[in-house]
Formats: C-alpha cells, sequence, structure tokens
C-alpha cells in the first residue's frame, strides 16, 4: 500500500463528506419534513443522482459483471428495462403521490384503503429492511470491496474476518451519520457527488480494460509493455464478442435472463421497485415541485442507459481477455474460477495503483448510499407508519424525529 493510494482514499471521501456538509448545513433537520423529505426542496440533479446511487452499490458491480462474464450482453435488461418502470413513475405514480402529499408509501395506501393496510405495509417494509435489506448491504458492500481492491493485502489486515468487520463497522458508522443526523438532505446530496466519483470510476475501468485488451500479453499473462491499445481493444471486444455470442441481448432459454421473463417477471420487479419502493422512492417525496421530481426520475432513466458500460461491457472484456491468454489474477486462463471474482480481478488487473484509493473511496460511497437511503427510509416507516400512529399519537415534530434517530441507532447496531 502505497502513499498515493491512501491519499487518494482519504481526499475523496474527505471530499464528499464536506460538500454534503456545507451543501446541508442551512437545512432544517428538526421539522418532520425538513429531517424526511429535506424539506421538499430537492432539484432534479439531487434526485436523480440519489436514486441511481440508491440503486447502486457493489453487489450490482460484481454480480451483474460476474453474470455478463458467462451470458453476455443479454444481462444488462435489468439496467435498461429499469427505464420503462421510470418513466411510469414520473408520468403516472409520482404526481399522485405528490397530489396526496405524503411521506411513506403506506401512508398513501392509509389515505385509499384504511390505516390497517397501512400497518402491514409498515411492518413488511420495516421487516424487510432491518432484518433483510441492511444487513445484506454490509456484509455484501464489505464482501465485494474486499474482493475487487483486495483489501486484506492492501490495507494489511491479518485475517479475512478481520477485514471484513473493518469494512462492515466503517460503513455503518459512517452511513448512520448521513442517515441519523443529516436526514434524508444529506444522503441525496452524498448520493448525487458518490455517483459522479461511481460513473468517472467505472467508466475509467472500462476504457483501461479496451486499453489492455488491445494488447499483446507475454507468456506470464500480463500484457508487453506499450503494446496497449484503445481503438484495438475495441475492435478486439466486437470481434471476439460477436463470434463467441456474447453480443446477443437476447437472453436463451438457458442464460440468466431469458427474453421472455423481461415481460413478466422483471417488468413487475422494476415497477414495484422504482415506483412503490419507499427506499427508492423517498427522494422523489422531497422533490421541490412537481416538474423537478419528473426530471430527476427521468435523468435517473437516461443515466440507466449508461449502465452497460460498466456493469456489463467489463466482464464480457474479462472473458475475452481469458481468450486471449491474459492471467486475471485468481482466474485462470481457462475461466473456470467462479464468475462472481471476474469484475475484481479485472479491476486487479488493469487499474493504475494511484487509482486504487480512489477508487476504492467510490465503491465506499456506493455502499454508503445503498445503506444511508434503506436507513433513512427505516427510521422514516418507524416513525411516522409506528411511533406516532400508534405509540404517541400526540407528538410534535421534534418528539418525531427524535425517534426516528433513535430507532436508526438501534437497527444499525443490529444490522
Amino acid at each position: 500500500m502505497t502513499f498515493s493510494t491512501i491519499f487518494s482514499f482519504l481526499f475523496f471521501t474527505a471530499l464528499v463528506g464536506g460538500l454534503t456538509w456545507y451543501l446541508t448545513r442551512k437545512n432544517e433537520f428538526a421539522s418532520r419534513d425538513g429531517f424526511f423529505l429535506a424539506g421538499r426542496s430537492l432539484t432534479f440533479p439531487f434526485i436523480a443522482g440519489s436514486l441511481l446511487l440508491t440503486n447502486l452499490s457493489t453487489e450490482q458491480l460484481v454480480g451483474l459483471n460476474g453474470s455478463a462474464f458467462t451470458d453476455g450482453l443479454s444481462v444488462m435488461a435489468w439496467e435498461v428495462c429499469a427505464v420503462v418502470a421510470l418513466v411510469l413513475m414520473a408520468l403516472f405514480f409520482l404526481p399522485r403521490f405528490l397530489k396526496a402529499g405524503v411521506t411513506t408509501v403506506p401512508e398513501f395506501l392509509a389515505q385509499r384503503f384504511d390505516h390497517g393496510t397501512e400497518l402491514i405495509c409498515n411492518i413488511i417494509f420495516l421487516s424487510a429492511y432491518a432484518v433483510i435489506l441492511l444487513p445484506i448491504i454490509l456484509y455484501t458492500g464489505a464482501r465485494g470491496m474486499m474482493d475487487v481492491l483486495q483489501l486484506q493485502g492492501l490495507f494489511g489486515f491479518s485475517s479475512e474476518t478481520q477485514a471484513l468487520w473493518c469494512v462492515v463497522i466503517l460503513v455503518a458508522v459512517i452511513g448512520s451519520i448521513y442517515a441519523i443526523w443529516g436526514g434524508l438532505a444529506s444522503c441525496a446530496v452524498s448520493d448525487t457527488l458518490n455517483g459522479i466519483g461511481l460513473l468517472a470510476g467505472g467508466l475509467l475501468i472500462t476504457g483501461f480494460a479496451f486499453y489492455m485488451l488491445g494488447g499483446v500479453p507475454d507468456p506470464s499473462g500480463t500484457i508487453i509493455e506499450g503494446t496497449g491499445s484503445f481503438s484495438e481493444g475495441v475492435n478486439t471486444f466486437v470481434e471476439s464478442a460477436r463470434s463467441s455470442g456474447r453480443l446477443n441481448s437476447i437472453g436463451s432459454n438457458g442464460s440468466s435472463v431469458p427474453f421472455f421473463t423481461l415481460f413478466t417477471g422483471i417488468f413487475f420487479i422494476n415497477v414495484f421497485y422504482w415506483c412503490t419502493n419507499q427506499q427508492i422512492i423517498q427522494r422523489t417525496f422531497g422533490a421541490k415541485s412537481l416538474g423537478e421530481g419528473q426530471k430527476g426520475v427521468l435523468l435517473a432513466g437516461a443515466l440507466k442507459l449508461l449502465g452497460p458500460l460498466y456493469l456489463v461491457i467489463p466482464g464480457i472484456i474479462a472473458a475475452i481477455m481469458l481468450m486471449k491468454g491474459f492471467q486475471l489474477g485468481n482466474i485462470a486462463p481457462d475461466g473456470t474460477i467462479a464468475s462472481d471474482k471476474a469484475y475484481g480481478s479485472l479491476v486487479n488487473f488493469v487499474l493504475p495503483e494511484w487509482l486504487t484509493g480512489f477508487f476504492a473511496a467510490v465503491l465506499l460511497g456506493a455502499i454508503l448510499s445503498s445503506f444511508n437511503s434503506a436507513l433513512n427510509s427505516t427510521c422514516t416507516l418507524f416513525s411516522l407508519g409506528i411511533y406516532k400512529r400508534m405509540v404517541r399519537k400526540d407528538a410534535d415534530d421534534r418528539h418525531v424525529v427524535r425517534a426516528g434517530r433513535w430507532f436508526g441507532v438501534i437497527i444499525t447496531v443490529i444490522s
């Protein structure tokens, strides 16, 4: 581990934290709308950035690229099909949510049906977030960072378990600071800043990978110095991916995303996820106006179309590099090692050492965004759906926010 690695990691992480504090320092966090909905003042860039980063974490980077390593371009369906649901959200769901003036999805159901339906929905969401989602984000995020960046060796941890716990605790502490004390405003701003870093870092990985792919491997499987070429790498990618069938975007019955599931399972999953999932859509409730909210959702949809460039293409490049004789870390040249190692091995192969710290900070930011958004939504659901509705009906905004913060602390420790 070099000084440049440590410096770039700390610099980008501190930069995001500092800018988030500066941009939200005048926000009112004591009121219900101020804490849970950023004072209903979010503009479309922050809504789009927060939507994108709440969705993305290391499990997508590792998982989708791993699927692309095996199945090729067809797995991009998870990214591009989400755009349909985001259009539905912008044009159909969001106007109704904002007209109702709600803070949570269960609150909207209470208006349409009854408080019993609201309670059931609150319990389902809280159970799913507290028991399933938050622990999974912490574990898979830490696991993904360790695999992609080989943190055990990079930071000199004595064991894999020690490295895992350190990353989990780091994410939990920093994420809870954003969510519990900064509210939705801090989450949205930090998500947007981390989103810029993730987009830049992800595209850099793809660019470096194309450059390496255009080079010539030596007998040990590393690139011969001076032979790299971006344009030659793109040509090699197109030719090899086409000949191996990995450019086929229509999944076969045996692939991880069969074509006909686009119209059944994937469509309905996306509609739930992007249109009714409290963790995702809470930032749209905080929109300054309907127009700002719609622009933010549609911009997020446009950015999702770029997803395959860093969530799918690198996995295919890794498969082609193996076919060309490059040795990618723990993956054998015959490709027999598990596909979920593909992205991490590619990153370690193509990423210059001076960018390792920056990319580590980007990955940490992606995990933080998913964690703090889920935690903030958990606090919101408990405060407004359980505490205010059932425990202390006469509680003012100050007590409701305080209850949400303490509940967030408890859930963080349990997770």
